[in-house]
């Protein structure tokens, strides 16, 4: 069975049990989001990165996140990023967190994410960037964690040649989470670029 549908609940406990990181992630990624327009989610989970930026679309594989997810109010439908149920042109924005580790044609993916979106609309992909310390640290680990036994982390570099490979362009980056979770007091203030940070947001732009 699916971690992710025998194990939902305890997922989203990550962000309650969390909150300093969940709230840097949050911060990166409302720097690079556009203000207005459309959005979706690809790969919404239970909803944790869709519900504080107002975007009530996406899809979600798994049944049991779903659920949780339509629970807050969310239009999610039963989809994979490979094959996105929606028309071309449709979206002005689409996020795509924590996901990409988990999909297995992640070139498909972003070629579907340039399909339904409008001429410069952006896609956000938020990753754990396996370049940096912590990066490198759930990949030594994964073997020991339900939701990341499988998973294929991918670094912020790799992630933008395939971004590039399927169309987009004008690539801007943030990064958030310098030091262990476990050491983190305070939000952390999102800095310009990649190398350093584990969690990276890059934005692509459709031409």
């Amino acid at each position: 069975m699916n971690v992710f549908e025998t194990e939902a609940d305890r997922y989203d406990e990550w962000f309650e049990n969390h909150p300093i990181a969940y709230q840097s992630e949050l911060a990166a990624i409302r720097e690079l989001l556009p203000k207005t327009g459309r959005g979706v989610e690809i790969g919404t989970g239970t909803g944790r990165f869709s519900i504080p930026f107002g975007i009530s679309e996406g899809v979600e594989p798994a049944q049991a996140m779903r659920k949780i997810a339509q629970t807050r109010g969310l239009n999610i439908q039963n989809a994979q990023a490979e094959n996105l149920p929606f028309s071309d042109n449709l979206f002005d924005f689409a996020l795509m967190i924590t996901t990409l580790c988990f999909v297995e044609k992640p070139l498909r993916a972003f070629q579907e994410a340039v399909r339904i979106l409008k001429p410069t609309g952006k896609l956000l992909v938020g990753l754990l960037d396996l370049d940096s310390n912590l990066g490198k640290e759930y990949e030594r680990q994964k073997a020991n964690s339900p939701f990341y036994r499988h998973a294929r982390f991918f670094s912020a570099s790799e992630t933008i040649q395939l971004l590039d490979q399927a169309g987009f362009c004008n690539f801007r980056c943030r990064q958030t989470l310098f030091q262990p979770l476990e050491r983190l007091t305070d939000q952390e203030v999102p800095q310009k670029g990649f190398g350093e940070g584990g969690f990276v947001v890059i934005s692509g732009e459709r031409p």
